[in-house]
């Protein structure tokens, strides 16, 4: 049964006449997600451009200059600062990152008692809110170092050995995590299949294993790097005398007025936590 050229053409007509629905539905979650977007990022990139500014001031632009950046270079206090945070970032993703893919093979491969506890626990410093951690932290070496001392009478300060310490409990946690997404993608028949050939223990986890693991463990590495080098409130409670890391340097400069230097220091910082977070990102992809 075929349909007739004028009812064809009387049922166009009638679906054009009727009106169009809009759909607010689409409309209100791209204006949502355009409106978070600029919440988010604007912020930002008014950092980014100001610290372009020839100006002091902030609220007015008077010309494209890199003089603020030439000044950040030759400015000893932020350099030091750099080299503090610098120091304490690699050495407390070197230790967190054999601690978390440890406890993540532990955790993924062998059955213990109190091992629901102990993975929970392993958590909290990634759940809890990181003033609580801090506040903990500093508890935590108050203590210890007044027991020492009575014990000892050996007298230990709050420096960079502290924050390294505080950095690597912090942080340790996440590389677990990032490792373990990892081993729930492993196939283990190629541990077994070193194994058959010949392998022994050592040599599968060094041969098989680790090599397989190595995208999660760097993606790890570089996660634990970015926490640490940008840290403020776990190291603000964590510092002492002559330990000053970068965030805290800036903290204390904007305590006195928002200036381009803070902008160019800032964007820096910015630039090197974005490389990082996309870098561990791609290494997570990487199978």
């Amino acid at each position: 049964m075929t349909t007739s050229a004028p009812a064809l053409e009387k049922a166009a007509q009638t679906a054009a006449a009727r009106p169009r629905r809009i759909r607010l539905g689409p409309i209100v979650l791209q204006s949502h997600l355009a409106l978070t977007f600029i919440f988010l990022y604007a912020p930002i990139l008014i950092l980014v451009i100001f610290s372009f500014n020839a100006a002091r001031q902030q609220t007015v632009w008077t010309g494209f200059t890199f003089d603020w950046y030439a000044q950040m270079v030759q400015d000893a206090k932020a350099i030091n600062a750099a080299k503090n945070s610098a120091i304490i970032a690699v050495i407390s993703t070197a230790v967190s990152t054999v601690i978390g893919t440890l406890t993540a093979l532990a955790l993924d491969r062998y059955r213990f008692r109190g091992r629901t506890a102990f993975e929970g626990a392993m958590y909290l410093p990634i759940i809890v809110p990181e003033i609580v951690m801090a506040i903990a932290l500093l508890v935590f070496f108050n203590f210890g170092f007044g027991l020492l001392e009575q014990w000892t009478k050996i007298q230990l300060n709050f420096g960079l050995g502290t924050i390294t310490v505080a950095h690597i409990a912090f942080s340790f946690p996440f590389v677990a995590v990032v490792v373990r997404a990892r081993l729930a993608d492993f196939d283990r028949r190629l541990e077994e299949a070193a194994k058959d050939l010949g392998a022994n223990e050592w040599q599968t986890f060094r041969r098989v294993t680790l090599p397989l693991l190595m995208p999660g463990i760097l993606a790890g590495a570089l996660l634990a790097f970015t926490l640490s080098i940008d840290d403020f409130v776990i190291t603000f409670f964590t510092a002492g005398v002559g330990s000053t890391t970068l965030p805290l340097e800036i903290y204390g400069r904007v305590r006195r007025g928002v200036t381009p230097e803070v902008n160019a220091i800032s964007t820096v910082l910015l630039v090197a936590s974005i490389a990082l977070v996309l870098s561990s990102t791609l290494l997570q992809r990487k199978r």
